[in-house]
């Protein structure tokens, strides 16, 4: 319609792309004659952080300045993005969360940051979570919270659009790594990822969720961004440290001592697992000597996320 302001575009918050890639001296790599890097994708924007951006960006495109609804959890790294995105382009979003019986209580530091940042609150019981994508279910949620013209971005961003945003993470990778690898929540980057890089190179997930529901998960993913699989790649489910937002005192010790060593604040969800998992994997024996890896930096600590 004429008259109507042009829609604000991703591109104008100046993301850091291609993000920095860092060569890291760690002797539990170096004694098996493996080559760690880290892919800074958590350099990419101070509140966008990581595969937040790549995930957001096309689909801020694609809702046109319409308000952006989506969904996530109470400490949902994806809803803060959203939330921070809504601020710094002027859109407002609608954050449709797990758990009816939060909405009685005081807001945790996640959820507060959300409404700091503009994001309307919409609580669900978890029944009516789990069938959220089920048409009549989304649209009497979409009713419920009067956002009935709004964008509607899944749980953790990951649709065709996002997939293949994450595309060009393998592609600024081509010809750096022999495997790269990051930790997986909802499976997205890792079908994009996989998709970018070249035939000789290889994709390595590490759920950091229980169930073993992800292969499927990115299978149909690619399946909707590309019409069919691409790329070499596998997960190892072995590095939860018992599901999403679990953590353990081996697993806080062990992002302790990696921060030490290298200088790198480590997010805990999400990066110490994966970090965890390819100090594993070195001294399993899985990396043939002369391999290079790359471990995908996905995010930071949430306190060190800045306004």
């Amino acid at each position: 319609m004429t008259g109507q302001p042009a829609a604000p575009d991703p591109a104008v918050l100046h993301p850091r792309l291609p993000s920095p890639l860092q060569e890291v001296a760690d002797e539990r790599f170096a004694r098996h004659g493996v080559r760690l890097l880290l892919k800074r994708d958590d350099l990419i924007h101070p509140r966008l952080v990581g595969n937040k951006w790549r995930k957001l960006a096309p689909n801020l495109r694609a809702a046109a300045g319409r308000p952006l609804l989506t969904f996530g959890g109470a400490y949902s790294n994806h809803l803060r993005a959203t939330a921070a995105a809504g601020r710094l382009l002027g859109l407002p979003t609608i954050g449709v969360v797990r758990g009816q019986e939060l909405a009685d209580r005081p807001l945790n530091p996640s959820l507060a940051r959300c409404t700091a940042d503009g994001m309307r609150l919409h609580f669900v019981d978890r029944s009516t979570y789990r069938h959220k994508s089920d048409p009549a279910t989304l649209a009497a949620l979409l009713r419920a919270a009067d956002a009935e013209g709004a964008y509607v971005v899944p749980e953790g961003g990951s649709n065709a659009l996002a997939v293949r945003g994450c595309q060009d993470l393998g592609a600024e990778l081509r010809g750096r790594a022999d495997v790269v690898a990051l930790a997986c929540g909802t499976g997205g980057t890792l079908a994009g990822l996989a998709a970018g890089l070249a035939p000789d190179q290889r994709a390595l997930g590490i759920p950091v969720l229980k169930g073993g529901f992800l292969e499927g998960e990115i299978r149909r993913l690619q399946d909707q961004a590309f019409g069919g699989p691409r790329g070499d790649w596998r997960l190892d489910d072995r590095f939860h440290f018992g599901g999403y937002a679990r953590t353990t005192p081996e697993l806080d010790a062990f992002a302790d001592d990696f921060e030490a060593r290298h200088s790198l604040p480590v997010e805990r969800l999400y990066v110490a697992k994966l970090l965890h998992g390819l100090v594993a994997l070195a001294t399993e024996g899985a990396f043939p000597r002369g391999t290079t890896v790359t471990a995908v930096i996905t995010g930071r600590p949430f306190a060190e996320h800045t306004a």
